[in-house]
């Protein structure tokens, strides 16, 4: 490693040694797409870390992703609770799509406000090949604006002609897709999100009364709904901050805003990071206190 690596090296411990007593945890940064082999790599990652540091029950991961997909999102999971009680997210820029369904099967979500999580529209092969990405939702929309505009005869001649030549099949596994991301996203939500979510705190007819199951499958449920509607967020790419979360979905999130401390520590971290892996053009980017990206 050079010596300028060196240094970075050395001041991002430092730095990330400090978060880990601010939160009594490991701390794990992941930087990237969320695609295979990512998640063969996590594992690997993750178990080097607990054979050396097998003491936590609590991991806090740094997340900054574009997304990626669900599938390679629930091995993820699986790997984080085989072998920690309790993860938390912490989301100093953006997790888009599937890094929004990775934090969703978080204990706790720390953002800022300048923060985004992103509306949970599944990526999927296409192709011949099948190495092309694509977003399910979209595919789906237009079908179904189509199919609507049929019922009412307003379908024009190409429209009728690219109906005629979509493969089911792949609309099929489009679907499937959909219906995955908002399955895993409802699980997670009550499994771990809600898992101390016991009594009423901001509905005024419940304040003080105890939730039920079904009160937060409920509320899962409407949250899944919420972010995977097109309708609503209108792009694939758009950010949702820390106001619409909390206040258009009601999902509680541990804003740091104002906590300068916090603040200071979670930013002097992931910002140094940053600045080292936007030099070295590096795709994927893992860190923890035994793991630095090229060794």
């Amino acid at each position: 490693m050079r010596i300028f690596d060196s240094h970075i090296k050395d001041t991002v411990n430092s730095r990330l040694l400090g978060l880990e007593d601010y939160f009594i945890s490991d701390i794990v940064f992941f930087y990237g797409p969320i695609f295979p082999p990512a998640d063969k790599v996590f594992r690997d990652f993750i178990e080097k870390l607990r054979s050396q540091y097998p003491d936590k029950e609590r991991v806090v991961i740094f997340l900054t992703t574009s997304g990626g997909l669900a599938e390679t999102v629930e091995k993820m999971v699986d790997i984080i609770r085989f072998h920690y009680k309790e993860a938390y997210f912490v989301v100093p820029d953006y997790a888009m799509s599937a890094g929004t369904i990775f934090c969703m099967s978080g204990n706790k979500i720390f953002m800022d406000y300048s923060s985004s999580l992103g509306p949970i529209d599944p990526q999927v092969y296409t192709g011949k090949e099948g190495r092309d990405i694509v977003s399910a939702l979209g595919y789906l929309d237009q079908v179904e604006r189509m199919i609507e505009k049929s019922k009412k005869g307003k379908l024009t001649d190409a429209e009728l002609v690219m109906l005629q030549e979509l493969d089911l099949a792949m609309l099929s596994s489009y679907e499937q897709a959909k219906n995955l991301t908002i399955t895993l996203l409802k699980t997670w939500l009550v499994q771990y999100k809600f898992a101390d979510w016991n009594i009423h705190q901001t509905d005024p007819k419940k304040i003080g009364k105890p939730v039920t199951p079904k009160e937060k499958e409920k509320r899962a449920k409407e949250i899944a709904s919420m972010l995977s509607d097109n309708k609503l967020w209108h792009s694939h790419g758009r950010n949702i901050g820390v106001n619409t979360l909390t206040d258009l979905l009601r999902l509680k999130i541990d804003d740091y805003s104002h906590d300068v401390e916090l603040r200071n520590m979670i930013r002097g971290y992931h910002d140094f990071l940053m600045e080292y892996i936007q030099r070295e053009k590096v795709p994927v980017f893992l860190h923890s206190k035994n793991y630095f990206w090229g060794e």
